[in-house]
């Protein structure tokens, strides 16, 4: 069994999209991605984006994101994503000083609503108290996982992936 942590990544594709009026308008559209290193994002989208954009798209911009977790309880299907950003006290052991963590989370939700809700019945086993600092919508599409990446046999043999 081996375990692949991985660094996730928003590359912005920019591309001629057609609108639902019937119009082509070019746009740059931000995807999340799990992968190693910047080459595994750019590899990851060029394979998931081929058969799903018609025409040429071009990779604009890689970016790494740290997030601490990613809470989407649609199963890849999110109306929209949001960034959350909590922060609760933790105490150093060697000091014994209290200093403030910040934590950044995604969120895949329909609304500001619910993804507050997921966020708290996620968190409600946190045995720290937490404070909500701010949650705001992305523009980010879809996110990529590194299961799908390694689904489509771009890389290794690992028998278990966590993402």
């Amino acid at each position: 069994m081996s375990i692949i942590t991985n660094s996730y990544f928003i590359v912005k594709v920019k591309y001629t999209k057609q609108l639902e009026n019937g119009a082509f308008k070019r746009v740059t559209e931000p995807y999340l991605v799990a992968g190693f290193s910047f080459t595994d994002a750019e590899a990851s989208i060029y394979e998931n984006l081929g058969s799903v954009i018609r025409g040429e798209f071009m990779v604009t911009d890689i970016k790494r994101v740290d997030y601490h977790d990613i809470f989407d309880k649609t199963n890849g299907c999110a109306d929209k994503y949001f960034i959350a950003k909590i922060s609760f006290d933790s105490v150093d052991i060697d000091s014994d000083k209290s200093k403030k963590v910040t934590h950044t989370l995604l969120i895949g939700a329909s609304t500001i609503e619910e993804a507050t809700e997921t966020l708290k019945d996620e968190l409600k086993t946190l045995l720290v108290d937490y404070i909500i600092v701010s949650i705001t919508e992305t523009k980010i599409v879809e996110i990529f996982t590194m299961k799908e990446f390694l689904a489509n046999g771009s890389e290794g043999d690992s028998e278990e992936v966590d993402s």
